[in-house]
């Protein structure tokens, strides 16, 4: 999962919370309500970064965990 912004991710189908950790400060972030498809996207997405920006980060309740 090369990114230049993004770390790691790890996702939970049983409450479909993405987890995701950033390059930048290597603070994680949880994302709720995600759905499977979605994060199958994410996963295929060429570039990570600008898969997150435009699906997933203004389209998720989150919140900072570390």
């Amino acid at each position: 999962m090369p990114s230049t912004v993004i770390r790691n991710t790890n996702y939970d189908p049983t409450t479909r919370t993405l987890s995701v950790w950033f390059v930048p400060s290597g603070n994680r972030y949880e994302y709720e309500n995600v759905s499977p498809a979605t994060y199958a996207a994410f996963r295929k997405a060429f570039s990570k970064g600008r898969f997150f920006n435009e699906f997933i980060r203004d389209f998720h309740k989150c919140r900072r965990v570390a």
